[in-house]
């Protein structure tokens, strides 16, 4: 009975581990990665979903903004069967394409407005924070295992 539980928790089930480079540059718009799984039960992944997500901050104290976006998903519908005790390594390509702000714009027409639109962002603490998560689809379990890594995207 209680084995049945954890099954279908995900206890002792399924754990997923998301393997990127440290840095990542903004102009491949792709990223290399693989995901390890290990589980202590014999058990099937059917599915498998990696998003790059951009949180964008801006402002400070009450008026500070906070939006997330989508740069790039891929999902892998293949069937995995990950035995007890072994480690099973699944590689993935991620195509991405970043948002320009439109003071990103303003500040690549020259050098001077660049420096004009970096002060600016300076003064309204603006920031941008890059994230991968990945979440797999298990069969027979109620709560699927998930990853998140920050990255740094290299402009």
């Amino acid at each position: 009975m209680l084995g049945k539980v954890k099954k279908w928790l995900g206890i002792e089930g399924v754990k997923l581990e998301l393997v990127l480079p440290e840095e990542i540059n903004a102009t491949s718009r792709e990223i290399d990665g693989s995901i390890h799984f290990q589980s202590l039960n014999p058990q099937t992944v059917t599915g498998i979903k990696v998003v790059l997500i951009e949180k964008y901050t801006r402002g400070r104290g009450k008026e500070k903004l906070i939006d997330e976006y989508e740069l790039g998903v891929t999902e892998l519908n293949q069937t995995i069967v990950v035995p007890a005790e072994e480690v099973i390594e699944v590689p993935f390509r991620l195509t991405f394409s970043l948002v320009r702000s439109n003071m990103d714009e303003f500040g690549k027409k020259n050098f001077l407005f660049g420096g004009l639109a970096k002060a600016a962002k300076a003064i309204q603490a603006v920031k941008s924070e890059y994230r991968v998560e990945a979440e797999a689809q298990v069969s027979g379990v109620a709560l699927n295992p998930f990853d998140r890594k920050v990255v740094q995207i290299k402009m």
